[in-house]
């Protein structure tokens, strides 16, 4: 039988050292619960873990790491700040990967810091769960992760409870992701730094448009861009600071800087539906720096308040559940990292 989604844990607890077999325990059994919720059969995954092993003297992935870096580390970073993988350990990374090469499934769950920084070599799930992104461990270089909580977390207390839905819709999305071995991110098209006649001719396409979304950027008591999109593929941004600029400003005169406030209002005065996300914020933000009201007639953040009240309601979470778009934020300091790794 074809196993479209594996689910990789951290390690060996107490019952599956017992019975030699992955996700056995509490929180596997709660997995289970969850996985269920989400129509995934357990029988259709591959379940493994990054360490067939239980670490030693506590069940704490730290007893498998030293303070030193090795000479040796596999190509891995750090599992926490300051903590190597010890070298003896570094053959169970090397099994994982050979497990997954051969079952080659269309999408691997990656359960907790730990499977994540096997696969993707990288920690910090709450900003890496809920996005699909492809490993870039070498030896399985290209296969298609989810990250999500391990469900582990769930019992380190009452208030642990709340990441349960989240771990409930990340395994919805991957029952869709599991569907195809390929990442299909969505096509769109962004367009920036314009010019003057460049307003005029996003003009002409923005007032035919039967819904616009609207989203600020803000510095402070500035505005820094403002950005429109009448349809899912293609926005258009309107930038007012410039940081390469001496000046930081991104129109070179008060005549620039006045038509590209111009045009704003124009498109904000447009007849057309408008949507935004957390619109109290920007309305109220527009109202007072350019003295321009705007009526909201959707807002995203309320929208998914009403369906899920007890979740987090920011856009980055929101893009990970409703979207299948790459973590912007991420891509945002590897771009960082960068430029600093090319200046040095």
């Amino acid at each position: 039988m074809l196993l479209k989604i594996a689910i990789v844990g951290e390690a060996w607890g107490e019952h599956e050292e017992t019975r030699q077999t992955a996700f056995v325990g509490p929180s596997g059994m709660e997995l289970m619960r969850m996985l269920g919720e989400a129509n995934i059969r357990r029988s259709e995954c591959y379940l493994t873990n990054v360490f067939n092993l239980r670490p030693r003297p506590t069940n704490d992935i730290i007893n498998l790491c030293t303070d030193a870096k090795p000479a040796n580390t596999g190509g891995l970073p750090p599992l926490q700040r300051g903590k190597y993988l010890r070298p003896e350990y570094l053959p169970e990374v090397y099994r994982l990967y050979a497990e997954l090469s051969r079952v080659r499934p269309n999408l691997t769950i990656a359960v907790g810091n730990t499977a994540s920084w096997a696969l993707l070599l990288n920690t910090g799930i709450a900003k890496l769960r809920g996005v699909v992104q492809a490993a870039t461990a070498p030896q399985v270089a290209g296969l298609k992760v989810l990250p999500t909580y391990h469900p582990a977390l769930l019992f380190k207390g009452p208030d642990a409870w709340a990441v349960r839905p989240i771990i409930v819709m990340d395994l919805r999305k991957a029952r869709r992701e599991s569907e195809f071995p390929d990442i299909r991110r969505p096509e769109r098209i962004i367009c920036i730094n314009p010019t003057l006649s460049d307003l005029r001719e996003w003009y002409y396409q923005l007032r035919y448009a039967k819904e616009i979304t609207f989203d600020i950027e803000t510095v402070k008591d500035l505005i820094s861009c403002i950005g429109f999109a009448p349809s899912p593929s293609i926005a258009y941004v309107i930038p007012f600071l410039d940081p390469r600029k001496p000046s930081g400003l991104y129109w070179d005169n008060e005549n620039a800087f006045a038509t590209a406030i111009k045009f704003v209002h124009l498109v904000l005065d447009l007849p057309c539906r408008k949507s935004a996300q957390n619109g109290l914020y920007d309305t109220a933000f527009l109202k007072r720096v350019l003295r321009k009201s705007v009526r909201v007639d959707e807002d995203t953040m309320l929208l998914h308040h009403a369906l899920q009240p007890e979740s987090q309601k920011g856009l980055g979470f929101l893009g990970s559940i409703y979207t299948n778009e790459s973590a912007w934020k991420m891509m945002r300091k590897r771009a960082k990292d960068d430029t600093i790794k090319r200046e040095n």
